[in-house]
């Protein structure tokens, strides 16, 4: 059994006890209010608790009029979904159709137009929306270790993809089969969702460290499938190869630690040096091949950076990454 079945039935059972406390009529209606308000977030919550509440204000007002021109016939009821959805719609409270709908229903079940059964529905609104907005306030599960499973899978994803780099670039005659991008990728957006539902549960001081983390690995993620479309193009074996393979390996182990380490970017600058200080390529082959040796020290740079930019564990204050900035290698 799912906590958010557990919310809606203590918010179900809370507002029908309330609307019955103060005489309303059919209090189950309460019930069914409170079902449609209960959501997976708190400020998820408030945003459909108020929609669906002005939204009830719109088809009560408009199903009074109707009810009061032209009587209460069934045929009245398609008019108001003829005119009425579209007008709840257009006022941006698409999400309350169907409670404005509970409420005009009410109306017409009891054939009156009065101020003391308006002021019931309205009762009705506040205490079935309220009790949903109040239970889901009271408590809402911390995602926090879930979040941090996945991302220790992230980091694991990307540090298998580091070695099997190391080891194509000391073996171009080695197939691997990438499959550990498409797992990175999915967790990656596992971990997005995840860490967005988990920020909208904070409604006055809302955490980003999560969801900075995710997005800069899925800008990070972007420039590994860069490199390895150059690793494609490394078709020869070469001493370079050997000095870019340590670098990846050295990453691979970088990868998982908590912050960024600085570690292969000092060496990627050693091996840089290195590359210069050698003889120019002797034939075209080596040419191609050095040279999409060196694009790739160009890509592994930028997601260096994407690392350098926040140093600092998951937990402190961060801000949103753009191209070009993250949190750790």
């Amino acid at each position: 059994m799912g906590f958010r079945v557990i919310k809606t039935a203590a918010a179900t059972l809370l507002s029908i006890l309330l609307a019955a406390a103060v005489g309303i009529p059919n209090a189950q209606s309460a019930g069914l209010l409170a079902i449609l308000g209960v959501e997976v977030t708190r400020k998820r919550s408030l945003r459909t608790i108020s929609a669906r509440f002005f939204a009830s204000l719109v088809g009560l007002f408009l199903g009074c009029i109707l009810f009061w021109g032209l009587g209460f016939h069934y045929w009245v009821l398609g008019l108001y979904v003829l005119f009425g959805f579209p007008l709840i719609v257009r006022a941006g409270f698409k999400e309350g159709i169907v409670t404005s709908s509970v409420i005009v229903f009410r109306v017409f079940g009891q054939a009156e137009i009065s101020l003391h059964v308006l002021f019931q529905q309205i009762e009705l609104l506040v205490i079935g929306l309220g009790s949903a907005g109040l239970v889901n306030l009271i408590y809402m599960p911390h995602a926090g270790g879930a979040i941090s499973a996945i991302r220790k899978e992230v980091d694991g994803y990307f540090s298998v993809i580091f070695t099997q780099m190391s080891r194509t670039l000391r073996d171009p005659a080695y197939v691997w089969d990438g499959k550990e991008l498409i797992g990175a990728s999915a967790a990656v957006q596992r971990g997005l969702t995840a860490a967005t539902r988990e920020m909208e549960n904070h409604v006055i001081h809302p955490d980003e460290a999560w969801n900075v983390y995710f997005y800069m690995r899925k800008e990070q993620l972007e420039s590994i499938q860069n490199m390895v479309q150059l690793l494609s193009q490394v078709y020869r074996q070469l001493p370079h190869c050997e000095m870019m393979g340590e670098l990846f390996d050295q990453l691979s182990s970088d990868v998982r630690a908590e912050e960024y380490t600085g570690r292969t970017e000092q060496l990627l600058q050693e091996v840089e040096q290195e590359f210069k200080r050698m003889e120019l390529p002797a034939s075209r082959e080596e040419f191609e091949v050095r040279s999409a040796i060196l694009q790739l020290c160009r890509e592994l740079t930028l997601y260096l950076k994407m690392a350098k930019q926040h140093k600092n564990p998951v937990g402190h204050e961060v801000v949103r990454p753009s191209r070009g900035s993250a949190r750790k290698s």
